[in-house]
């Protein structure tokens, strides 16, 4: 449990600074501003009862000397805009004001940068944790389009697994509206989704409940969907994957050596967790077969993290690999949607491939030491990009 609660997302928040001009410029006096949207299914602190989600747009001022993988943070005290992450400020936005702010970020934009990535957070995640963890994969990963936070109501208390897996199912059917009313936004291009630890079961149920619905591909503006250390159970996923079919574009990133999921497979009765999985290991590789996914080998690759759980954040090269795989899914073609949702474009030779889901995907980028990216019922063969 020590394991699972330390490594839910890293970081505390330096705590509010008061309220800044959202849509100003994107630098404040000592640091650069990032803007993300937020739909939060949390209790209000005002306690409010009115119907959830909330929403707000919310801007965190990130250091001039950030160094990659890091949220800068103070051992004590208050946190410097000079040297630290710092939550500036939000505004809040009801439903309506909030998918009209979305449609103005979009409107005006070209390529990639039409796209919307949503980010689902972990267990033990409190919501400034969240907001600043979002801020730094954005800015790190040089994504260019419009970053949204869904942030569910995680307790960030050590025994809480329990609790926080029940929050996140009662907040299925929100991330679902979401991610639809998202792929319906006017000049929207692609709808990615990165989900982290327990938030990738909850964005694996919304997005099966959309497919039940009809609307697995989001009206055809589905984009990439990344899950970092799933903590989900194989056969679960077999069962929510049956439902997507090949619409969706699903890469996993997973590490044996993941210890916070090693502990998730224990309380769960030593049931397997999609994120924990030993691609060197026949009989792990053969239980991904047939499902069409990219599983990316983070075992061993170097991080700060200690529970080599958010390693996907936190070593450079594997969060700047994420941005260019978010930066190449497009095409500014509209006619030419439905065929670059056939194709992955692979970071080291920069053109297409097909995308065929089983099969050797591409491996992540020097420097990280990896084993080759592997696929169900693809040989291990060794990846030239590996260094």
């Amino acid at each position: 449990m020590l394991a699972l609660a330390v490594a839910g997302c890293g970081a505390n928040a330096g705590g509010l600074a008061g309220v800044s001009a959202m849509l100003g410029s994107g630098a404040s006096e000592q640091g650069r501003v990032t803007r993300i949207f937020v739909a939060s299914t949390r209790k209000p602190e005002s306690g409010d009862s009115s119907r959830i989600p909330r929403f707000n747009l919310s801007a965190i001022s990130i250091p001039p000397g950030h160094q990659p993988g890091v949220i800068e943070k103070p051992s004590f005290g208050s946190a410097s805009p000079g040297r630290h992450f710092v939550i500036e400020g939000e505004r809040k936005l009801d439903a309506q004001r909030f998918q009209q702010e979305i449609a103005t970020q979009l409107s005006g934009r070209v390529g990639v940068s039409r796209d919307v990535l949503v980010f689902v957070h972990g267990f033990n995640t409190n919501y400034d944790e969240a907001r600043l963890r979002l801020a730094q994969i954005v800015n790190d990963s040089g994504f260019t389009g419009v970053p949204v936070l869904f942030t569910w109501p995680s307790r960030a208390q050590i025994l809480a697994y329990g609790s926080d897996k029940e929050s996140a199912t009662a907040s299925r059917d929100h991330l679902e509206k979401l991610i639809e009313d998202l792929g319906q936004a006017p000049g929207v291009g692609r709808v990615h989704i990165l989900a982290h630890s327990m938030g990738t079961w909850l964005a694996m149920e919304a997005m099966r409940q959309a497919a039940i619905g009809g609307k697995a591909d989001l009206g055809g503006h589905l984009g990439e969907v990344m899950l970092a250390a799933p903590d989900i159970d194989l056969d679960v996923f077999r069962a929510q994957m049956s439902r997507l079919g090949s619409v969706a574009r699903v890469s996993v990133f997973a590490a044996a050596d993941d210890r916070a999921l090693s502990m998730s497979s224990t309380l769960a009765g030593d049931r397997m967790r999609l994120g924990a999985l030993d691609l060197s290991n026949p009989e792990h590789v053969d239980d991904l077969k047939g499902l069409n996914v990219r599983v990316y080998d983070l075992s061993k690759t170097k991080s700060s993290d200690m529970f080599r759980h958010v390693t996907f954040a936190e070593a450079p090269s594997v969060v700047q690999s994420i941005g260019t795989q978010l930066a190449t899914v497009r095409t500014e073609d509209k006619g030419m949607e439905n065929k670059q949702a056939q194709s992955f474009i692979d970071p080291q030779a920069g053109s297409p491939t097909p995308y065929a889901g089983d099969g050797v995907a591409p491996a992540i980028p020097a420097p990280v030491s990896t084993a080759p990216l592997l696929a169900p019922g693809a040989a291990q063969t060794p990846s030239s990009a590996v260094r």
